[in-house]
Parts: C-alpha cells; structure tokens; sequence
C-alpha cells in the first residue's frame, strides 16, 4: 500500500508548548513534523492539528500551528472522540505523528483504524517522554495495522515522480533536515 496525495490528510497530534519540554528528544521531534507539515502543504494535503486541554497543556508550538489548516481542540485522548474523523473529508489514508506517541497519537491512530482509515505513523517526528513508550506505541500501531514510514518515504509518495514541480524543492528540504 502507497499513499496516494489526492487521498491523504496529515495530522499532528499535540505539539504543545507545555508538553513538548517532557518528550524526549522533543526539538528533533519538532523539526521532523514541521517538515512534514511544510512537504504536505508543499503538495496540497491538508494538514490538521489537534491539543489536548490547551488551557492546562498551552498550545501547540506556534511553527505547527502556522502550518495547520485546522486546529481541533479536544478533551479526549482519542481526537475521533472530539470530531477529528468529520473534519478529514473524503480522504481513506491519515498521516500520524505527535506526542505522546503513547496516548494521545497512538489513540488517535486506533480510533482512525477503527473508523476505515488507512493510517500511516511517521515515528522520526513522534515523541513520549520515554523512549520505551514511544516504542511500544509504534509497536502497537503495527499491530493494529498501521504503517510505519520514514518522512522520506512518505514525501516521494505523495510527489510519486521527480518530474513533479515541487520534487527538487521537498528533496532540498528533505536533504536539510538533521538524520
């Protein structure tokens, strides 16, 4: 299964101010979403956002909230449970990443599962507090079915070829981006 970017949507789940300096890694987690979140845009995805509580967790970093179409605000862990799957549209394949990768992403993952969607996680730009949870939460979304894929993998997916006009501009990008 590839993506296809006239089917997908990007969500990233909870980059906010007041949770981002308990994750592990939490500036490299960052600059992969914004990436990915700049590529989607880039290529004409819609790019959703969600926080938790934003008035106990603050809001998302201000560089995710700039590239978000829509920003949901929700109370569940699981952001189906606030609207999250009435606001994607027409598409069947939602592009995951956030924090915490074992809670509210990887709830948020198995409520769009559960729902139809093909989903697939980009764990280079998730994050947990702790490494071992971010990595049973991967664990897990591979077990319910979700797709693990590198930012890469996903970017020349949804360009599908290098003669697309945005191809040398998301392969400078990619190329700049910290391994």
């Amino acid at each position: 299964m590839t993506l296809d970017p006239d089917a997908s949507a990007l969500v990233l789940v909870d980059y906010q101010t007041r949770l981002l300096p308990s994750i592990h890694d939490a500036e490299r987690v960052l600059q992969h979403a914004v990436l990915l979140a700049n590529v989607a845009r880039e290529i004409g995805i819609a790019v959703y956002g969600t926080e938790e509580n934003p008035e106990g967790l603050g809001h998302n970093d201000e560089r995710i909230r700039a590239l978000c179409d829509e920003t949901l605000v929700k109370m569940r862990f699981d952001a189906c449970g606030d609207g999250l799957a009435e606001r994607l549209g027409p598409v069947r394949q939602v592009v995951v990443a956030g924090c915490e990768a074992h809670v509210c992403l990887l709830q948020t993952a198995l409520g769009l599962r559960s729902r139809g969607y093909d989903v697939f996680a980009v764990p280079d730009a998730c994050g947990s507090r702790r490494e071992r949870d971010k990595a049973l939460a991967m664990e897990r979304l591979r077990q319910a079915g979700a797709v693990l894929a590198s930012l890469e993998m996903v970017a020349f997916e949804w360009l599908r070829t290098c003669e697309h006009p945005k191809f040398r501009h998301v392969l400078q990008r990619v190329k700049a981006l910290p391994a």
